[in-house]
């Protein structure tokens, strides 16, 4: 029997080298040993709370320093996280509850109203973390007090798992009916870890990492926590992500790492513009969760003396499946080559049943196979059986491979817009407008038309420096002269701010129903 726990990134730290800082969070700073201790303490008192191994434990905080205190206490006691997304409703928070079949809900006191609705309407029992707020309707107490009271004693060690059991439940963001359960086993959230900081991003021991992405979503947790504690490296902690605050902290804590969705790349650019301060040096940049148009990239390694290394993941695959690496060369525009162990290649996308490989240079969809694959759906065999074929995980993502391995992702299979029988893929036209001067972000939908089945709109956000302010129509002439006539947009929209999930990505679903 092969035994692994996702608690060893934490508990080799606090043995190899426990004196130092290990996490930052406003006045907090803790070294490796001291969190350590502290996630110990908190996996005691949940084994007294009745947490059994395997037992699974819906987690709800920011990014303060109970997130992790208590996401590695619940993987010491033996139980499996599931994260909770924080912009969900109450009634949404009951469901993941009950569809995970959570045992206890941990929530920070940030979040204990909607928590307490939560578990009470799922019958689960309700613990809260953090500052004491008053009374919390069901709450059976503080995590911190069950931890520290009279006769409280840590655990002397994690309780060891079997390598494939599951360590995290991540829930989908639901995009096509309810949302469902991806299972990450320890193997697959350790190796990925390991492979993100030795081998794809070369974090080093003294990296200062800053950590805005949220910690419940995958891109967050793994890369930012999870691979910058598996090279030994400092955690800075942004609660919320403000360009202004991000930029403040990053020369306050002296951060060289930085990990972001394209929107916040956007926002600390424009930050950069309107201040007269320095900005911070960064070393390694990593963006995901979304493709980062090129002319971002370019201008942000030029403000920031960077190097932007996109990459492409999946809730699914633990989740980076391929990123531009160093070692094996770089490219804008791409996502990279896969990460060590990882297979990603190109399969026929409209043969579902099997999976049929594409030579280089055709569009298809991305297939993924290796250490970083999922366990399956929690409780959805079909929906398992159907993401998982001939051993590939089909990711729903189209993209193209070049002749030097460089992956490309060209859209999602769902938002791509055909136009009178011809595919029109929004990243295309995307990164074409953001060409225009007076474009800062661009997002691109089809909306039903009678005439060509689906039409292409653009909905722009406008750089407010720039004068005078294009209208629609002059956003049109400029596209019909870099654009082919099937691809630029007839109908352009407007809007100050884009609709954001909670990993900042833009949810195109909700634009669509908007200029429907």
């Amino acid at each position: 029997m092969t035994t692994l726990s996702l608690a060893s990134v934490l508990a080799e730290n606090a043995r190899r080298r426990p004196g130092r800082v290990a996490l930052v969070e406003g006045e907090t700073r803790l070294t490796f040993g001291e969190l350590w201790q502290q996630s110990l303490a908190q996996a005691a008192a949940l084994v007294k709370l009745g947490v059994r191994p395997g037992d699974r434990v819906a987690l709800m905080a920011p990014n303060v320093a109970e997130f992790p205190r208590a996401y590695y206490a619940i993987l010491a006691a033996g139980g499996v996280v599931v994260p909770v997304h924080l912009l969900l409703t109450g009634e949404e928070v009951a469901y993941v509850l009950r569809d995970s079949g959570a045992g206890l809900l941990l929530a920070h006191a940030a979040n204990a109203a909607v928590a307490a609705g939560a578990a009470a309407e799922a019958g689960v029992p309700l613990v809260t973390m953090g500052p004491e707020v008053g009374e919390v309707p069901g709450a059976l107490g503080r995590l911190e007090d069950f931890a520290a009271a009279d006769g409280a004693v840590p655990l002397a060690h994690f309780v060891t798992r079997q390598a494939e059991d599951p360590a995290v439940v991540f829930y989908t963001s639901g995009t096509t009916g309810q949302p469902k359960g991806a299972v990450l086993s320890h193997l697959n959230l350790v190796m990925n870890a390991t492979v993100n900081a030795f081998d794809a991003n070369h974090v080093e021991a003294d990296d200062v990492v800053l950590g805005s992405l949220p910690l419940f979503h995958t891109f967050g947790q793994t890369v930012s926590m999870n691979s910058t504690w598996r090279a030994g490296a400092a955690l800075v902690l942004l609660p919320r992500f403000h360009a202004g605050q991000a930029i403040e902290l990053m020369l306050r804590e002296g951060v060289n790492t930085f990990h972001g969705v394209p929107t916040m790349y956007i926002a600390l650019l424009e930050a950069a513009k309107g201040s007269d301060g320095p900005l911070p040096k960064l070393r390694l940049c990593i963006s995901g969760g979304a493709s980062l148009p090129v002319p971002v990239l370019e201008k942000f390694n030029a403000a920031f003396e960077a190097n932007v290394f996109e990459g492409y993941g999946l809730s699914e695959t633990s989740p980076t499946a391929s990123v531009n690496q160093p070692d094996l060369g770089t490219r804008p525009g791409t996502v990279g080559h896969p990460v060590w162990g990882v297979d990603v290649e190109i399969a026929r996308a409209e043969i579902e049943e099997s999976i049929e490989l594409l030579p280089v240079g055709e569009l298809g969809e991305v297939v993924v196979r290796g250490h970083n694959v999922f366990q399956g759906y929690l409780g959805r065999p079909e929906a398992t059986e159907q993401a998982l074929v001939d051993g590939w995980f089909r990711t729903g993502d189209l993209g193209v491979k070049d002749a030097d391995g460089f992956i490309s992702i060209v859209d999602r299979k769902k938002d791509v817009v055909i136009r009178g029988g011809f595919n029109v893929y929004p990243r295309e036209v995307e990164e074409t407008l953001l060409r225009h001067p007076a474009v800062a972000e661009a997002a691109v939908i089809g909306l039903p038309d009678d005439t060509h089945g689906e039409e292409v709109c653009a909905v722009l956000v406008l750089d407010p420096s720039y004068s005078p302010a294009p209208s629609a129509q002059d956003v049109i002439d400029w596209s019909k002269e870099h654009l082919a006539k099937h691809k630029y947009p007839r109908r352009v929209e407007f809007t100050d701010a884009y609709p954001l999930g909670p990993s900042h990505k833009v949810l195109k679903r909700e634009l669509r129903a908007r200029y429907r």
